[in-house]
């Protein structure tokens, strides 16, 4: 199983490492001329590092446009496991998480979560012809069969809720390990946000292939959210009303189409406030 450190550093992408000193809420930070630091994991296409380290995917895409929107442009991405996202933005080592997090209740009540920035499913990937008919929850527990996901993330409490043993579900750093786990016969399906479940099984369409997703309980679509601390809620206040301004333009819809992102992913009308109460 592969170290996602290890290959970071091997395609020349640096773990970056704040060095500014622990600061207070974010519009002081930015007053005194410190950088707004930009936290994400490597998983493309939501967020990821580029060769040099730059923040590429769809929500960092919209992130940053909705900072220039509200003049900001002194951006520094700050890349780290998925586990570490919201635990370094509430230790104060990171600003905003964008990575493509899932806006759930438990996670509202540690994050101030942005209006949401579209609206996605989970998917499975499976060996080539699908051979035990895996096609969501239901079926991985008819089937006894063993499932990896991503440590942290949204589909280990949603196979549990969907009557999954915990024994059945393996977890591993991200998508690389997930792709590895199935690859090598160690689980029989791996579940991850549909997005990279379709990238994937098109980069390894030979051994992979991706599940409709809409055979996903409906009540698993999810929406995303970008990270805030909760005390930088006058910030997050104003960066939604950019974010507004921002959201659904040709201009937005044009830099996020080569990360994947459609205008069905637009998350409509949906409130943040009833998504943490929903899901």
């Amino acid at each position: 199983m592969c170290n996602l450190k290890k290959i970071l550093l091997a395609a020349g992408i640096a773990i970056s490492v704040t060095t500014s000193a622990l600061a207070g809420p974010l519009f002081d930070r930015i007053k005194a001329g410190e950088s707004i630091r930009l936290g994400f994991a490597a998983e493309p296409p939501f967020a990821y590092p580029g060769d040099k380290n730059q923040p590429l995917g769809f929500a960092n895409a919209i992130a940053i446009q909705a900072l220039k929107e509200m003049g900001h442009d002194n951006i520094e991405p700050v890349v780290t496991d998925w586990g570490g996202m919201i635990p370094g933005l509430n230790a104060g080592r990171l600003d905003i998480v964008t990575g493509g997090m899932y806006i759930l209740k438990e996670r509202c009540a540690n994050v101030d979560f942005s209006a949401p920035i579209g609206r996605f499913g989970d998917g499975l990937i499976v060996p080539k012809g699908n051979p035990k008919g895996l096609k969501n929850y239901a079926d991985i527990k008819a089937g006894g069969a063993v499932m990896v996901t991503g440590a942290g993330y949204n589909t280990i409490s949603a196979a549990k809720s969907e009557g999954i043993a915990e024994g059945n579900i393996m977890q591993v750093p991200g998508p690389t390990e997930i792709l590895a786990a199935v690859r090598a016969g160690r689980a029989d399906a791996g579940v991850l946000p549909f997005l990279e479940a379709h990238r994937l099984a098109t980069h390894e369409s030979d051994t992979i292939e991706a599940t409709d997703p809409t055979a996903m309980p409906d009540w698993t679509f999810n929406w995303i959210g970008l990270g805030f601390r909760k005390d930088d809620d006058d910030f997050r206040q104003a960066f939604d009303a950019a974010l507004a301004k921002v959201i659904g333009t040709p201009e937005m819809l044009a830099a996020v189409e080569k990360f994947e992102y459609v205008r069905e992913n637009l998350p409509g009308d949906t409130k943040t406030d009833w998504v943490c109460a929903n899901r």
